[in-house]
């Protein structure tokens, strides 16, 4: 029979173990580049520099697929990275809606060098992606979303009902704040989508049913309790901060860093 004492020793071993799972490595902290949409590439470029950022995701508004980039400025983009010691790891598309914005998600994140993208898509289109992302040797992250009318992917189980059937091509890109905003806990998100993560997002909101952003572990996004969840899971993809502000956020995104860093 187990004693008090015997579940009190065995208790301390598995925090012990987990204290030391912990320390053994650290979450990867980049930056979701929408963060600094207004500035040029070449001013992003020396702000992710000076924050000694590794990895990104190309998440900027002239990337995405509803005013195509040209190839010239995927190109320019990457060579701009490359110069800079920074690896562009996933590209945000946004919405696939047809055959040529498949097209073009492949061929830019290519250009760019990055494996993952990230985006939406429902219906048969998810099918296709499965299969053409198989062949290209790319993954793709369903994102949720907080938006004033229904979108398809605003909770966990929604998430999952897009990715039932689908090859490990397919996964999350799980939002920290677009889940918050919607109403969902996001602690449980990283819970439930463990096994298809292929980025996470980490940004959160001042409250339920709107996208006001506000610095890391000051709102309703459970921020330390997140980062200890992906620990848990062992996830060891890229946690890109997103910060949705405009004008100038450098002060905000320097501070960002350093707590998401700090929970790493």
């Amino acid at each position: 029979m187990m004693t008090r004492r015997t579940f009190a020793a065995m208790t301390a071993g598995v925090s012990a173990a987990l204290s030391r799972l912990h320390a053994a490595y650290r979450l990867n902290i980049g930056i979701g580049t929408y963060t600094y949409h207004s500035l040029s590439i070449d001013d992003m470029i020396s702000r992710l520099v000076a924050l000694n950022i590794k990895e990104i995701e190309m998440s900027r508004g002239e990337f995405m697929l509803m005013k195509p980039p040209t190839d010239e400025m995927c190109r320019s983009a990457r060579a701009g990275f490359d110069r800079a010691g920074i690896r562009c790891v996933s590209y945000y598309t946004a919405t696939i809606k047809n055959d040529q914005d498949l097209d073009y998600a492949v061929r830019f994140a290519k250009l760019l060098g990055a494996r993952n993208v990230t985006g939406d898509a429902t219906g048969d289109m998810l099918r296709q992606i499965d299969e053409r992302f198989m062949r290209e040797g790319l993954t793709f992250g369903i994102h949720n979303h907080f938006f004033k009318e229904k979108f398809p992917y605003e909770s966990p189980d929604d998430v999952l009902r897009g990715l039932a059937g689908r090859s490990k091509t397919m996964g999350a890109t799980l939002d920290t704040g677009q889940f918050a905003s919607c109403g969902y806990d996001p602690v449980e998100a990283v819970h439930k989508l463990a096994p298809y993560l292929k980025m996470v997002h980490l940004k959160d909101v001042k409250a339920a049913g709107a996208e006001d952003n506000v610095l890391l572990g000051q709102g309703v996004a459970r921020i330390p309790d997140v980062m200890r969840e992906l620990h848990r899971v062992s996830y060891r993809g890229l946690v890109a901060i997103e910060y949705e502000k405009a004008g100038d956020v450098d002060a905000d995104v320097k501070r960002e860093v350093e707590y998401a860093r700090r929970l790493a």
